[in-house]
């Protein structure tokens, strides 16, 4: 069965590993809105969001 996806709440990325491989956080959550991908990490979006690697990420994490 495929684990449920998840998003950590302190870099707001998405995983499906119980420890998020980009911060190592353990502070997961499956409750999360909107979903952003960024490509380009120097664009608009991605300093609004303050955002400085490419990735997909949550717009809210509950």
């Amino acid at each position: 069965m495929a684990r449920k996806m998840q998003v950590c709440r302190n870099c707001k990325r998405f995983t499906n590993e119980k420890v998020c491989p980009f911060c190592k956080s353990t502070n997961l959550s499956t409750s999360w809105k909107g979903m952003v991908l960024i490509l380009d990490p120097n664009s608009e979006i991605a300093k609004v969001l303050k955002v400085n690697e490419a990735g997909k990420y949550a717009l809210y994490v509950g």
